[in-house]
């Protein structure tokens, strides 16, 4: 038994991130992908909307808790959606946020939402609409934005104009959402547009939610911020402001790389759980621990020269390690810590959870709940990936071609 701040730490503390945990896995995830250079194609991959929910559904399967698919439309789009959603029913995923996309048509050169012409803006309005009606379809409870839209040069056009098209537009977004969904918008502080960005940070992401509606939360990609940027205190005010919606997980180490959860700081990863575990476990702070709870965790990475489903499945894990680790902190003692002052004690709880080997213990756990010990290794044994690459033939790009 492993001793994790003075007290023993065994598989129970970390039930919840075997058996709790929801995560969602992006259908783009699944698809050949790659850099702004080059797409390598890959064997196996799927062909169409279906064959990626089967995907979704495997690692569903082998992790216990990456049980529903994210959609990105059009990419994604089927004849008919609800038959898509009964699909996924039948093999154990439901379908999880609907993302719209506002930057691949011609006409979005100068923006979508934020477009100088009226008539432009109405067709992504539109486009955004028709989200939320699949999202009806599929039983979806979040519709997703997130904006190219920006400048490349000072003078381009105006800052408060372009933010009053945002905010008008989405306002007429918000009523048509299905009953109990979210809006999650999204924030970029730079790329594709390299002057500004619309929704540069997520102050400005808070600031427009909170104009368009209460059902308007705020969506953190972890790939999203300048080098050095402080994402767990982002987290912890969006928590304590209850418009914390989800995340776009990732990890990067320039721009946004869209690399596998937690591969370069897995630190920074466990630090933004310890801030979710703590906002959970918080009964004084209502709000926070309210929006804690419903916090959607979706994974967005975009596999260039990796397996796809081994990457999947091994940043499902990475999450599963940083929660398991946060759930570790002996949060009593850290709050003495605090406000006693001492510094030292207060970091060394923090860095004790977070040095804790927990793999055995999430093993025993998986164990315990019917899932393989190591559903990474357990994935590649089955030869299921070989089946897929001898089947599928002419697997589809994540996205545009």
């Amino acid at each position: 038994m492993t001793m994790v701040s003075g007290r023993a730490a065994s598989a129970t503390d970390l039930k919840w991130a075997v058996s709790g945990l929801e995560v969602e896995t992006p259908s783009w995830g699944y698809g050949n992908s790659g850099t702004r250079f080059k797409v390598f194609p890959q064997p196996g991959v799927p062909r169409d909307p279906f064959e990626k929910t089967e995907d979704a559904a495997t690692v569903g399967h082998y992790t216990g808790v990456a049980k529903a698919i994210a959609l990105h439309i059009p990419w994604d789009r089927v004849d008919d959606f609800s038959a898509l959603a009964a699909f996924a029913r039948e093999r154990g995923v439901k379908i999880g946020g609907i993302n719209s996309n506002t930057f691949q048509d011609e006409d979005y050169k100068l923006g979508s939402l934020c477009h100088p012409s009226f008539e432009v803006r109405k067709k992504a309005v539109t486009h955004i609409l028709d989200c939320c009606e699949i999202a009806r379809q599929t039983g979806s409870s979040v519709v997703k934005v997130w904006l190219a839209d920006g400048t490349n040069y000072p003078g381009q056009d105006d800052f408060r104009a372009r933010r009053r098209r945002l905010i008008d537009s989405l306002r007429e977004i918000h009523p048509a959402l299905p009953e109990g969904a979210r809006l999650f918008l999204e924030y970029k502080f730079y790329e594709p547009a390299f002057y500004h960005t619309d929704v540069q940070d997520w102050g400005q992401s808070l600031s427009v939610c909170r104009q368009v509606g209460e059902r308007a939360q705020v969506c953190v990609d972890t790939g999203h911020h300048a080098m050095g940027a402080n994402i767990e205190q982002i987290v912890a005010i969006l928590l304590q402001e209850g418009r914390l919606g989800g995340f776009d997980l990732n990890d990067k180490k320039y721009g946004d790389d869209d690399l596998m959860v937690g591969s370069i700081d897995p630190y920074q990863l466990f630090r933004i759980c310890h801030e979710l575990v703590k906002a959970n476990a918080d009964e004084s702070d209502r709000t926070a621990r309210s929006c804690a709870s419903e916090v959607v965790y979706m994974l967005d990475q975009c596999h260039n020269i990796e397996p796809k489903m081994p990457a999947v499945i091994r940043s499902v894990m990475n999450l599963q390690e940083a929660f398991a680790k946060a759930l570790l902190v002996d949060l009593p003692a850290l709050r003495q810590a605090q406000e006693s002052g001492d510094v030292l004690d207060a970091n060394g709880l923090l860095k004790d959870a977070y040095d804790t080997d927990v793999r055995g213990l999430l093993a025993r756990a998986r164990a315990e709940a019917g899932l393989p010990e190591d559903p990474y290794r357990a994935y590649l044994a089955s030869g299921e990936q070989r089946q897929r690459e001898e089947t599928r033939v002419g697997g589809v790009g994540a996205g545009w071609q």
